[in-house]
């Protein structure tokens, strides 16, 4: 598999599983400009990193821009929520349990 190889859904997001081992699961998540106004609260830690496109998050009422490349790591049971995104957005995400 290519992580690159992927099509942009036209509203929400594509989520795949890469890996799911002992404690980890590894998602590549493909975002388009049109997202609902869920918010996630997960009992497992996330790490993401960001690989194409930007991403605006609500995380603890305070918005973080991401950028291609830059990473941020959720605490479990954090609230939040994607506020916006580029069409084409591209995520890896790494959940820790």
């Amino acid at each position: 598999m290519n992580i690159y190889d992927y099509i942009t859904p036209q509203s929400g997001e594509t989520f795949t599983t890469l890996l799911e081992q002992k404690n980890i699961k590894i998602n590549r998540i493909v975002s388009s400009d049109t997202l609902d106004a869920k918010v996630y609260r997960q009992e497992e830690d996330e790490w993401l990193v960001l690989l194409e496109g930007e991403a605006t998050l609500l995380l603890n009422d305070e918005e973080k821009k991401l950028i291609k490349g830059e990473t941020l790591f959720i605490p479990s049971n954090t609230p939040h929520r994607v506020l916006n995104t580029q069409s084409g957005t591209l995520w890896l995400t790494v959940h820790i349990f």
